[in-house]
């Protein structure tokens, strides 16, 4: 699949600057995003994809070429050498999973291109293969992992049995948790990726010692995993990051999510300007809740957009320290780059709730304040 659109800046001052700029310099900017669009997982990449347009909607300073690549590696590969060499893109985004991103990523920013990850955030790319080219606008994979195992360890919770999909987000995932958690982990597995039947699983958890189960199962897997462990009758306690309870996750799980905790950088009720903003935009564009995949597409946006508005793309030092200054209006509230390009941000403790006829996330406080990856230490740039 293919689209090219001209878009824009979601505020009128990232609007303003980035055009003032791109009209005396020439500043135009070509972008290139490779996400998911079809099969396994393609809710995610529609999200990221339409919180980006959205954030730059009406600017004809940007120009944007989307591609589907099918959450496949190779596909993956083939799309970015198209995008750098026949499109000539000057900055790519977009990726969902991080083996296609750790597949894309290196080879993009060799070449000198900017990359600005809107979601996969593997921890090879934050310590020793960090890039002046390379920006994580989302997380990198630890960190809800990270103060989920500091909120279980302060919260009473004791014994865990740990389950994600065999690839480097769930490696990385439960490294974190592991890395914060006090208590015993019991049990650890590690399913393939795309599984849809957890019988075994389930099993397994039941006949553990665990009083939680703590998991990580993105888009149709987690949906797949809450609806069967529902109807299991086992009653321990669930948690997990927001990428396995998310809004467009939940829709499909429905009261089986209720009462889980998950984390999340971002929630419909984040208390700010322009969090409120985009949650009223995103739903009378699209008709629906956004997601924190839509969350992290829009800001996405926003950084570029601000970073057009001070320097040209085609001289990329100028360029880095724009995108470094991080100078938007995140839906986040405060945000900010450590030095290895990868968020400073805080994260919150959500639970499912029902308001009205909607299975939603409500923020129950925070589980990490100002959260910053342990893998900056590694990366010399």
């Amino acid at each position: 699949m293919k689209l090219k659109s001209l878009i824009a800046a979601a505020s009128i001052a990232a609007l303003s600057a980035g055009m003032a700029y791109a009209d005396a310099h020439g500043g135009k900017v070509k972008v290139g995003m490779i996400t998911t669009l079809s099969g396994g997982g393609a809710g995610l990449g529609l999200d990221v994809r339409d919180g980006f347009v959205l954030a730059a909607k009406g600017n004809e300073n940007l120009e944007l070429v989307i591609e589907d690549d099918q959450r496949k590696p190779d596909i993956a590969v083939q799309l970015a050498d198209k995008l750098i060499q026949s499109e000539k893109v000057d900055v790519m985004t977009g990726i969902i999973w991080s083996n296609l991103a750790m597949a894309v990523v290196p080879a993009v920013t060799a070449q000198g291109k900017f990359y600005l990850s809107p979601n996969a955030g593997p921890s090879a790319l934050a310590g020793k293969g960090c890039s002046p080219f390379y920006f994580n606008v989302a997380w990198q994979n630890d960190a809800f992992y990270e103060a989920s195992g500091s909120w279980a360890s302060e919260n009473g919770i004791e014994k865990v049995f740990l389950m994600a999909p065999n690839y480097p987000a769930g490696t990385d995932g439960m490294t974190g948790f592991k890395r914060t958690f006090t208590g015993e982990v019991v049990d650890e597995v590690y399913t393939k990726l795309g599984q849809t039947d957890y019988a075994a699983e389930i099993a397994q958890i039941r006949a553990s010692d665990a009083d939680t189960v703590y998991f990580f199962l993105p888009g149709g897997m987690g949906i797949s995993f809450m609806k069967q462990y529902a109807g299991s009758g086992v009653d321990k306690k669930v948690m997990g990051p927001a990428f396995s309870f998310d809004q467009g996750i939940l829709g499909a799980i429905g009261d089986a999510a209720l009462g889980v905790k998950n984390t999340s950088h971002w929630s419909k009720d984040i208390d700010n300007e322009a969090n409120k903003k985009f949650v009223a935009d995103f739903q009378a564009e699209y008709g629906r809740l956004p997601s924190l995949y839509a969350a992290q597409g829009y800001d996405t946006a926003l950084l570029l957009q601000s970073a057009m508005g001070k320097a040209d793309v085609k001289d990329a030092a100028a360029f880095q320290a724009a995108l470094e200054e991080a100078d938007f209006a995140s839906v986040r509230g405060a945000f900010a780059f450590a030095p290895n390009h990868h968020p400073i941000q805080d994260i919150y403790m959500r639970e499912v709730v029902k308001e009205g006829d909607i299975v939603t996330n409500k923020i129950i406080g925070v589980a990490a304040s100002n959260h910053q990856d342990v893998y900056g230490a590694d990366c010399k740039m």
